[in-house]
């Protein structure tokens, strides 16, 4: 039975709208996997009535169980958070905040019943979250709040560049203050685990430094020799193939040459910069982005969720252009984690 994937729609005055109708107007989408979007029937409308986007009916459902699973058919959760004279495009506001944030809500709810199968998420926008009174830094935190997980983090995928995180939502300041010794060797831990959910039999686990040449045998900084390499061979001990700490600089390099399977980034940027380095490629003299893709998982907790690796993108919002690409990946890598949740639950 193919997995049913609940996507959330995203910030309504974003891409996100443009983006669902884009990705579910390919009838390939459904030979692997039975979708739903959790939004609002009136936005996705508006954003079909852009010119030059795909035409689909709209079918409103209360429950996944009613869904027709139909290509050229898009079947939709409609919570009936706001409408398009509500939300303009392109607009930080709390109404559409507020929305974003109910969408992703309900979409938990159904993942925890086990209505669907794996939840994938449409950008929102923090600011607009914020103003709606919804104190979270991101997804990955009103992910982590819903489901009661405290062990968690967030992994970046781009064709088989894979990278997870120490930290990632904090200051840089606060970021070198939480490469704590415990905290690398459980994200080590989880990088494994989610290698081996993929396939990979013996994943190498290549873990960066935080410092500049990894500290220079301290002269940079001691993190690497009282945080870091303890991790390691903590981790070795337990049987885990972990290798480093490798220099910030040279890592991702080595592992977009197959070095590695899978990247322990110490802080935010230090993970999100290389790959969106890869998968975001802008043309100069066309003027326009020929490719915005990159997957975001969060790891460790009870339910599978992937995202798109991107923002709310209010510049292009309206426009019909959006590239659809990163949230099909998205969908791709939750059907592979369901497929994988599925096969243990046999074995």
């Amino acid at each position: 039975m193919k997995p049913v994937i609940g996507i959330t729609m995203g910030d309504p005055a974003s891409i996100g709208p443009e983006l669902c109708i884009r990705a579910l107007s390919d009838p390939a989408l459904y030979d692997t996997c039975r979708p739903l979007v959790v939004g609002d029937t009136s936005i996705l409308e508006r954003a079909m009535a852009i010119p030059g986007m795909p035409k689909l009916r709209l079918h409103e459902i209360r429950e996944p169980a009613e869904a027709k699973f139909s290509p050229g058919t898009l079947d939709v959760i409609s919570l009936g958070c706001c409408s398009p004279d509500e939300i303009p495009v392109g607009e930080i506001t709390a109404k559409a905040g507020d929305a974003a944030f109910q969408y992703v809500k309900k979409t938990i709810e159904l993942a925890l019943d086990g209505a669907v199968d794996a939840t994938v998420t449409n950008a929102l926008n923090k600011e607009a979250l914020n103003l709606a009174g919804h104190h979270f830094s991101g997804h990955t935190e009103i992910y982590a709040h819903y489901t009661h997980t405290a062990r968690y983090t967030m992994l970046l995928a781009h064709d088989d560049m894979r990278i997870v995180h120490v930290s990632t939502h904090v200051s840089l300041r606060e970021a070198c203050d939480r490469v704590k010794k415990n905290r690398v060797l459980e994200v080590i831990r989880i990088a494994d685990r989610a290698c081996r959910e993929m396939g990979i039999e013996n994943p190498r686990v290549g873990v960066a430094g935080l410092n500049p040449h990894c500290g220079e045998g301290g002269l940079f900084g001691r993190e690497e020799i009282e945080e870091i390499a303890p991790a390691i061979e903590e981790a070795q001990a337990e049987g885990v193939n972990a290798v480093g700490p490798i220099p910030p600089d040279t890592i991702f390099s080595k592992a977009r040459g197959g070095w590695y399977d899978i990247v322990v980034a110490m802080y935010h940027d230090q993970g999100h910069i290389p790959l969106k380095l890869l998968g975001f490629v802008y043309d100069r003299d066309t003027g326009k982005w020929q490719a915005v893709s990159g997957v975001n998982i969060t790891l460790g907790l009870p339910i599978i969720r992937t995202s798109v690796d991107h923002g709310t993108a209010f510049d292009q919002a309206g426009q019909g252009t959006a590239s659809e690409l990163s949230l099909k990946n998205a969908v791709a890598y939750a059907v592979r984690f369901a497929a994988a949740k599925r096969k243990s639950a046999y074995e």
